[in-house]
This record gives structure tokens, C-alpha cells and sequence, in this order.
């Protein structure tokens, strides 16, 4: 079936409280989509945020981010009163997330909430506790601990609790037991809140499309409790970093920072860890983005401690035996490849082992024979976008593309003005083969790169633009389903 949606992260939604959350802006934005006519709305990684503000560096692959929760839900079960959150300072900008402002707001607030509910917990939260006991107990126990010490990385705690000695981390559940409470709750609201969600999406009928990174932060509860799954040294620390090589986004490539996982042994138990991962994605998603694609056929090694992507190596990946794993655990189909990138023979044929769709971004098409100009697709079964949340906004790519490319993209698009070039990459999409085709309602309305979500390669200007309620326009809606009617999504 051919569909089509929109890119907008939770984090951009409008409202008066710093960013957004699965409060109302969230359930109004899916009556948007209905009013578009669309079938998908696809989000970034739920993940908490940690170094650089980015979903894609977490301190957990399972939790959910806690800025996430409606303050406004929270009072509505009679756990916050309104004066103590509607008096508070949220933010500077409508459009701009402040992430220092909410660190310092949010936590207080949500205290508050959990000492209430904990005088009468949810007759569910006991059940909830234990059906997600594999993750949550031990990440309540991390960020209790990163909070006693100052939110330090756990490779740099005292060597007891750095090497989880039994003895240490039993002492710590005594003595954190409370803060480790609070973060269990904020779990179980976060959960509670997204799954209210996710049905009243799907009961729309609306498929809501997740997004997982690779790897997993080096400061993450993940990598501290499974240290032998990951290339580290005798201290714990990487030996090697993931990373881009230089290519057309950074001439100094992309340099990650995330632990690499030791392949060789994930092999010996079947893959566990990553099977679990999937599985638990394919709950809160109904169909998974697995971000960095080609990293499972050849991933890019950096030594440690390197300033730069320069110097890294080639590594062969563990190719489709994991995806095979994954299809016998937890059945074929609901997953998309984020297949950019140096896309080898050897990565086309993992894919079509793995029989995922891959990705076409018109931004990287308009050569006459590149892979994502729609007319040399060799599959329908693949998902286009007009951009991600890496690229520029499309009218940001119009004013910085070669003269040369612009002028091709005019001529292939059939527009004469720079101004046209955004909702022409829509239409270009939506009646393409590709099955999918998905944009971001910053390039509905044409906005330029004051709008971009993400400029890899840098810190502390990225993940902070927010849409507005007169961004979500009647007009555009009408001009968007006539768009999807006649393109047959």
C-alpha cells in the first residue's frame, strides 16, 4: 500500500512548557495528520537526552525521556497542582528548546508528582515493574548514581561501582532506594503516557514510525551493566570509537565517540542483547528506523582519544546473521534500513537479504544518474524524503547546493523560482514509486535552515527548533490530502 507522512519529533511540538510532550499539542498534531490525509507520523528516539542534547547519545536504550511527560496529564491525575508548574519559567522562545532551563525545572516537578503517587500507586505500576524488570530497576539504580556523583560518567565512579561489584551495588540499592523509586515512576508515567498515544494514533489510523541509533552512549546504563559486550579496556574505557569517515556532510568526517560492540561475543549467545532491542522496539513502534544501516555490514573503527575521523579503520560487521536472528525472535517486516551513506554492493546485498526498505533523500539525487533521483529506483519498496533530520531544510539546501545542481533540480522539478523548490520536492516525493514518502513540516512550509533539527559534526546549536500552532495551517493541510489523493497514498 502506498502511504505518506510527516517527520516531527515529540521535542518540536508546540506548548507553553519548553518542548513539547504526549500531551495535548501531541494528540492535536495526530488530528493534523488526519486532516492532511496522511498514514504516518515518524519520530526521532524517544531516548533521555545526555552529552550534545541528542536522542542519539542516551543513557539508556530502553527508557524514555522524561521531558517527554505532560506536566498538564500529571495534573489532571491529581499529582501536580497547577501553581506548581504554570508559574514557572519554561522558556525564552516559542521556537527554541532551552535545555539548561528545563534540567533545572523539570526534576523538582516531577518529584512532587512521584511523592504523591507514591502514597497510592496505580494498581498497574506493580505489574508494569516486573514486565519491565530486564531495564528499569538498574537504570533507576544509574541515574541514582550519576546524580550522587554529580553526573559523572559511570567509567569514572570509584572502582567498586565502576566494576559492579556485588557488594558495592547491593549497598547502593539501600542507600538510593527513593531515587531509584522516582525513576522507575517516571518510567512508568513516560510508558503510560506514549502508549495512550500510540493507540489513539494507530485508532486513527495513524502508524507511528520510531527511530534507534547503532550504538548506545559510552555513559549509558546499557554499557555499564554489559561491559563485555563492548570493545573496552581492563579500565573499562573504549578502545576504539565509532565514527564517520570525511564525506560531503564534514570534511574531518564524524566523530561519534560510542563504544563498539564486541561482535564476537554478542554472536556467542545469539545475538541477546540486540534481539531484546528490537523486540522491545517493535512494542512502542509500529515499524523501526535502524539508524546507520551499513554499520552492520563494515563499521568505521577510530582509535580512542582521536581529535578527528581521520585514521580509522574498516571492520567487517555481523552481516545478516544478527538480522536473521531477529526475524526468528521476533517475526519479518515492521523495520526500515537507514541505508545511507557508502552504499556497496555488499551493503545492497544485506539489505535484500534482510528484505528491509532502504532510503532515498531527494537532496543527495539531483545528478542525472544518482541512486535517489526517483526515475533510477529500482524497487518501490524503499522510503523517500525530502530531507532528515541531518540535512538542511530544503530551502536551506537551495542556498547552498552548486549552481550547477540547482540549476538541474530547476529544470528536472519544472520551476523557475528558488521559492517553489520545497513544496516541488513534496509533490516530487508523494508521486514517486517509493511505497513511503515522508517529509517535515518545515519543508510544508518552506522554511529555511534557522528550522534545521541537526548539523552533524557540531555542538550546542542542534535539536532545539519547535513548530508553533500557525504552523499547522488548514490551508497547507487541504493543499497536502489533494496532494495524497491524486498520488494515490
Amino acid at each position: 500500500m502506498r502511504k505518506s507522512g510527516l517527520l516531527l519529533h515529540i521535542s518540536a511540538l508546540p506548548n507553553d512548557y519548553g518542548i513539547g510532550s504526549m500531551g495535548k499539542e501531541a494528540y492535536e498534531f495526530v488530528d493534523y495528520l488526519v486532516l492532511c490525509g496522511q498514514k504516518i507520523w515518524q519520530v526521532l528516539p524517544l531516548s533521555p537526552t545526555s552529552y550534545g542534547d541528542s536522542p542519539y547519545q542516551s543513557f539508556s536504550v530502553f527508557a524514555g525521556n522524561p521531558y517527554f511527560i505532560s506536566l498538564e496529564a500529571l495534573e489532571e491525575r491529581g499529582l501536580l497542582q497547577p501553581a506548581e508548574y504554570k508559574s514557572l519559567v519554561w522558556r525564552k522562545s516559542a521556537r527554541d528548546i532551552d535545555y539548561g532551563l528545563l534540567y533545572e525545572q523539570i526534576f523538582p516537578v516531577l518529584k512532587l508528582a512521584f511523592t504523591r503517587f507514591m502514597k497510592n500507586p496505580d494498581a498497574e505500576y506493580a505489574e508494569w515493574l516486573e514486565k519491565n524488570k530486564h531495564w528499569v530497576r538498574e537504570y533507576g539504580l544509574f541515574m541514582a548514581l550519576k546524580a550522587a556523583h554529580d553526573g559523572e560518567p559511570w567509567n569514572e565512579w570509584e572502582a567498586p561501582l565502576r566494576f559492579r561489584e556485588a557488594a558495592a551495588i547491593a549497598e547502593a540499592k539501600k542507600t538510593y532506594a527513593t531515587e531509584m523509586d522516582f525513576w522507575c515512576f517516571v518510567q512508568y508515567e513516560f510508558y503510560r503516557e506514549w502508549f495512550l498515544l500510540k493507540q489513539y494514533a494507530n485508532e486513527h489510523g495513524i502508524e507511528i514510525i520510531g527511530d534507534i541509533p547503532i550504538y548506545c552512549a559510552l555513559d549509558s546504563v546499557d554499557v555499564w551493566c554489559s561491559p563485555e559486550l563492548f570493545l573496552l579496556d581492563e579500565n573499562r574505557n573504549p578502545t576504539v570509537v565509532a565514527g564517520f569517515p570525511p564525506d560531503g556532510f564534514s570534511p574531518d568526517g564524524q566523530l561519534w565517540g560510542n563504544p563498539i560492540y564486541d561482535w564476537a561475543r554478542m554472536e556467542e549467545d545469539h545475538y541477546a542483547w540486540w534481539v531484546e532491542r528490537i523486540r522491545f522496539s517493535k512494542t512502542i513502534y509500529d515499524t523501526v528506523r535502524i539508524d546507520h544501516f551499513i554499520g552492520f555490514n563494515s563499521y568505521y573503527a577510530i582509535p580512542a582519544g582521536s581529535k578527528t575521523a581521520h585514521g580509522g579503520t574498516w571492520c567487517e560487521g555481523p552481516k545478516y546473521p544478527l538480522f536473521a536472528e531477529i526475524k526468528k525472535q521476533t517475526g519479518r517486516g515492521g523495520i526500515i534500513a537507514e541505508d545511507l551513506g557508502i552504499i556497496t554492493p555488499a551493503v545492497r546485498k544485506l539489505l535484500k537479504q534482510c528484505g528491509y526498505p532502504g532510503m532515498k533523500v531527494l537532496q543527495f539525487g539531483f545528478e542525472p544518474d544518482s541512486d535517489y533521483l526517483p526515475q533510477n529506483y529500482l524497487s518501490p519498496d524503499c522510503v523517500v524524503y525530502t530531507g532528515t533530520h541531518d540535512n538542511e531544510t530544503v530551502a536551506g539546501w537551495v542556498k547552498n547546493v552548486p549552481k550547477k545542481t540547482l540549476r538541474f533540480c530547476k529544470e528536472y522539478l519544472g520551476v523557475r523560482k528558488n521559492a517553489e523548490i520545497p513544496w516541488a520536492f513534496v509533490v516530487l516525493a508523494w508521486k514517486s514509486t517509493a511505497r513511503t514518502a515522508v517529509t517535515t513540516i518545515q519543508d510544508l512550509c518552506g522554511y529555511g535552515n534557522e528550522a534545521r533539527i541537526n548539523t552533524p559534526s557540531t555542538l550546542g546549536i542542534n535539536w532545539r527548533w519547535r513548530a508553533v500552532p500557525e504552523d499547522f495551517s488548514e490551508e497547507t493541510a487541504v493543499k497536502l490530502k489533494h496532494l495524497t489523493e491524486i498520488a494515490n497514498r
